[in-house]
């Protein structure tokens, strides 16, 4: 008889379970994945996947509006807020469907239950039967934090709430200045409805490069998203259906809604970590892992969210792929975090990868900096107030391109190519030497010659 009862037992039937749990079955293993709700984890469910699809719809109110410009008389036209989340729930379900098939299709068995560790080696079910395992793989993501506890935090919603309201609010306020937070903004006042920003610092998007966080809050108020900065909710009132929040300004607002979005925690409650002698990291609160992604306990490993690492989905799945590739493939794979593109799907849109100007000048000496802030050729017809940010950061001693920043349409599809190059250490001569495709906004990245600001670190005597 086998050890064990199987070679790797997955917790967490996300992305980067998910993932895992293929890869080592494709090698040979015997696994198990375990989810006690919905299999594709917050990515699919309440994150990544029906965001964009929020995103994608509350566009066309804009479309409608930059029509006219162009030659276009649209009669009225009304919007359904059931309808976009019935057929957001039907999409999410398919995908659903597709993550279950292809985990079942890998040769992995599939427990739609909660799963706890008992020790190193144990795993129990929801059921109450155990499992054995040679590996366990904790895998549980991450969920919003709503911060200190304040009078009324049970009126405030997060984004899990909100992919289901009946109804779109007519006023929303949401708290917080980073991914999410803007995210929905966007969202809701394209559908229409009136929104206020709150954030503690003194501007959103805090650790983007500075000049993204400025043209996106002035693209953002062009757009009617009042934000507030320097103060936080510190009290929320119910009256019927209407609410009354209290910030530490003094000043008050009222909404249908209110929404936190100021971070995310890992999963490690109550998986039984302290039974297994599985440690937490104190610096984040997620599990702690090395290189390898393995925490404490020799045959126990920990990836994506509940690491509280780089929380974006594409990493987790790389992790994930990683360790099967290291542990069952028996090719040792560390992921490598440098370069690592990301978005921001606000209105306007956010991609970014590699240094900002602020973190390429603590690096290097030698600093050069290409920034270009223009109006879109689509503007100039529609008459939107719009314009669009592009940089690049340098390093002035190598020409090597450090970072690119883009705040604009389709800002992260430029941004996923754009990466390639910059992972690839092109240097701005390269970007240089490349024909311009033109019209287009990307022509940019490839004709600013001249450095903007250039900063040279003076020797220290």
């Amino acid at each position: 008889m086998a050890e064990f009862d199987v070679d790797l037992f997955v917790i967490g039937g996300g992305s980067g379970g998910v993932r895992a749990a293929r890869i080592a079955a494709g090698y040979g293993a015997r696994v198990m994945i375990a989810e006690e709700y919905r299999m594709g984890g917050t990515c699919v469910i309440r994150g990544c996947v029906p965001k964009k699809l929020f995103v994608m719809g509350s566009h066309v109110r804009q479309e409608i509006e930059d029509a006219a410009g162009f030659g276009w008389t649209i009669p009225e036209v009304s919007f359904d807020w059931p309808t976009l989340v019935a057929n957001k729930d039907k999409e999410i379900a398919r995908l659903e469907g597709a993550y279950t098939t292809n985990v079942e299709k890998a040769g992995a068995k599939l427990v739609k239950t909660r799963a706890v560790l008992e020790d190193a080696h144990t795993v129990r079910l929801g059921t109450g039967e155990t499992v054995t395992a040679k590996y366990i793989l904790i895998a549980t993501g991450g969920a919003p934090n709503h911060g200190a506890e304040i009078p009324g935090i049970e009126h405030v919603i997060s984004s899990n709430e909100a992919f289901h309201l009946p109804e779109l609010p007519r006023r929303v306020v949401i708290q917080g200045g980073g991914y999410i937070a803007l995210e929905f903004a966007g969202i809701f006042a394209g559908y229409g409805s009136d929104v206020t920003v709150v954030y503690r610092g003194d501007n959103i998007l805090r650790g983007f490069d500075e000049d993204v966080r400025k043209h996106t809050r002035a693209e953002l108020e062009k757009r009617g998203i009042t934000i507030l900065t320097g103060c936080t909710i510190t009290k929320v009132d119910r009256h019927g259906k209407d609410f009354t929040t209290h910030l530490t300004s003094g000043s008050s607002i009222a909404s249908d809604r209110v929404m936190f979005a100021i971070g995310r925690h890992p999963n490690v409650a109550n998986l039984g970590l302290e039974k297994a002698g599985v440690a937490i990291n104190p610096k984040n609160g997620g599990i702690e892992v090395d290189g390898w992604s393995k925490t404490s306990v020799d045959n126990i490993y920990a990836i994506g969210d509940v690491t509280h690492r780089v929380n974006l989905t594409p990493v987790a799945i790389r992790e994930g792929h990683a360790f099967a590739d290291t542990v069952f493939g028996k090719r040792p794979v560390q992921v490598d975090y440098a370069m690592i593109p990301t978005a921001v799907f606000a209105q306007p849109e956010i991609g970014t990868v590699g240094l900002t100007e602020h973190e390429a000048r603590a690096q290097f000496p030698n600093v050069d900096i290409y920034k270009t802030d223009f109006r879109p050729i689509k503007a100039t017809m529609s008459g939107r107030d719009t314009r669009v940010l592009m940089k690049l950061v340098v390093d002035g001693a190598t020409d090597r391109v450090l970072g690119c920043h883009v705040v604009g349409d389709c800002a992260a599809e430029l941004v996923q190519a754009v990466a390639i190059a910059v992972r690839m250490k092109a240097t701005k001569a390269d970007f240089d030497a490349t024909v311009a495709l033109h019209p287009t906004a990307a022509e940019e990245l490839v004709t600013m010659r001249t450095p903007t600001a250039r900063h040279v670190r003076q020797a220290a005597e």
